[in-house]
């Protein structure tokens, strides 16, 4: 016997099928179809799956995902303030006051007397930073690609067809 829904009494509608990899491959889906929360929902969660998988399998276990952030983000756009990379990073100044002490302390940033104003200072990489930086990408990049080799062929192409799309968000938003 099928389970019903408590409230009306019938069995639950099946979920909606989503399109295959051929579909979507050949525009044969409804073009514009796709709804724009619906696929920001499943984005999100496959992003929020997919992270602690990277993040598990790293052998810096002292590295979390802000510190490595704020290191990239130094590494994108550094030498910066500590409220600029606040800004960037969209933190509490606080916060990244106290994280770029820890990164200071790890020796993984160098600090320098802002020339425009010699009360303040400027952070960026060091090589020590740099280095563990590019290790980390290595790292997760290994994993990734493996996971992606795992995937059929058709797979492998729809997910080098969605990159420009996934790039373009990441445009947008800085």
């Amino acid at each position: 016997m099928a389970p019903s829904d408590t409230t009306t009494g019938h069995p639950p509608e099946p979920a909606p099928e989503r399109p295959g990899p051929a579909e979507l491959c050949d525009g044969s889906a409804a073009a514009g179809s796709a709804d724009p929360a619906e696929l920001a929902g499943r984005l999100r969660a496959v992003i929020q799956h997919l992270l602690p998988v990277l993040r598990g399998h790293s052998t810096h276990r002292d590295l979390t995902p802000s510190r490595t952030a704020a290191l990239a983000t130094l590494d994108a756009h550094g030498p910066l303030r500590v409220s600029e990379l606040a800004a960037r990073m969209n933190i509490a100044l606080s916060t990244t006051s106290r994280m770029v002490d820890l990164l200071d302390d790890r020796g993984w940033i160098a600090r320098r007397t802002d020339p425009v104003d010699q009360r303040a200072s400027l952070i960026s990489l060091n090589d020590a930073g740099r280095a563990l930086l590019r290790a980390v990408r290595r790292e997760t990049t290994g994993l990734l690609a493996e996971r992606i080799g795992r995937l059929p062929p058709d797979r492998q192409h729809l997910l080098h067809a969605a990159l420009p799309a996934l790039e373009e968000l990441v445009d947008d938003a800085g």
